[in-house]
């Protein structure tokens, strides 16, 4: 068996951080979210992975190499343009052979990973499985309508009306019979190749598709508001380590961890907090479900429910909070200026302004 791990895509919603790199490699807790889904793989005991690359293909091939520092063997696959999921498999065709495959996208979070969803897959072997969850939203999603007996009948990508509030996971596991449907498909009205098409097609074609409905945490980390529940998730399993420095001027509260190379200084730290190596915290409060990548700086300022990746720094300004800061950031305070109101008013205006 092998995975496919799409880590293409321009991820439109995490800009401006995706300007400048892949949003699968945007880390939570310190680790790139793309890292979770291909531990994931290896601990399901798949070792042969094919990862779909686009335009940020350089990023991750230096993130992720060979594959070897996770146990696996890894083979890009490029994209020439993000074509839709089906698109994905049909370009990864010559790779994959007649072997059952997973296709697992790179921005999505699983927790308790794939492991059980596999055995089951290569116990029972129906033409397709897919994973499910309830959602509040699901126009957002592929959806799935179920029969009686839980059976899927019937797939939509992101409807106007949809039939159900099942929405489609980020996780896939198909026999080769899907290399049929793909190429049966035609573009959506978006211009891609859906996978929901692909699978309508097996389901049309009277194949077995099953799904698994988890009760678990998953996530799409295509925005910050899910990157900041993503990273406050993970926080809560981390236990507390000290290999760095804190001084005796300093406070370290609950799970908090300071990577070898830190450095807290006259602060109070109340975790779940990650502080990342080579990084200093000077003077300064840092809050619950925080992650500080490595080389950062934060100086006489107060920082909660926030990820900073590396190489930035933060100094002197008074509380930031829910908020995504890139790399080689400086967020600093402004110059003070005289206060003052600058009006243009028409005949007989009456203004109240409050001194």
């Amino acid at each position: 068996m092998k995975a496919l791990v799409l880590s293409g895509g321009a991820g439109t919603r995490l800009r401006p951080i995706t300007h400048t790199s892949a949003k699968q490699l945007v880390p939570v807790a310190n680790k790139a979210v793309l890292f979770y889904g291909l531990e994931s793989i290896a601990a399901a005991g798949i070792t042969d992975v094919g990862v779909v690359v686009g335009d940020t293909a350089e990023e991750i091939r230096e993130a992720v190499g060979d594959g070897s520092k996770f146990g696996l063997d890894i083979t890009y696959i490029p994209q020439e343009r993000p074509l839709g999921l089906a698109h994905a498999v049909l370009i990864a065709r010559d790779y994959l052979g007649e072997d059952d495959f997973v296709m697992y996208l790179g921005d999505n979070f699983i927790v308790g990973g794939i492991t059980d969803l596999v055995e089951e897959f290569r116990r029972t072997r129906p033409a397709a499985q897919i994973l499910l969850t309830h959602v509040s939203d699901p126009r957002a999603f592929g959806v799935a309508e179920l029969g009686p007996s839980g059976q899927v009948i019937g797939l939509e990508e992101k409807p106007e009306r949809p039939k159900s509030d099942l929405a489609l996971v980020g996780v896939y596991l198909f026999t080769p019979v899907i290399h049929e449907a793909v190429r049966a498909v035609r573009p959506s009205w978006r211009g891609e190749l859906e996978i929901t098409h692909a699978i309508q097609h097996l389901i049309d074609a009277e194949a077995e598709v099953r799904s698994t409905v988890i009760g678990g945490y998953w996530k799409d980390t295509g925005n910050v508001a899910d990157m900041l529940e993503v990273n406050r998730t993970v926080l809560e399993g981390v236990e507390r380590r000290i290999d760095g420095e804190v001084d005796a001027g300093s406070e370290t509260v609950g799970r908090v961890v300071v990577e070898e190379g830190a450095r807290v200084v006259n602060s109070r730290v109340v975790g779940p907090v990650v502080i990342g190596s080579g990084t200093e915290v000077r003077d300064s409060y840092v809050g619950p479900f925080t992650s500080i990548a490595e080389n950062c700086r934060i100086v006489d300022s107060e920082v909660e429910f926030s990820i900073l990746l590396r190489d930035s720094s933060i100094e002197g300004v008074g509380r930031i909070e829910h908020s995504l800061i890139g790399r080689h950031v400086r967020v600093t305070t402004a110059p003070s200026v005289p206060s003052a109101h600058r009006l243009v008013l028409g005949d007989h205006s009456k203004v109240q302004i409050h001194t």
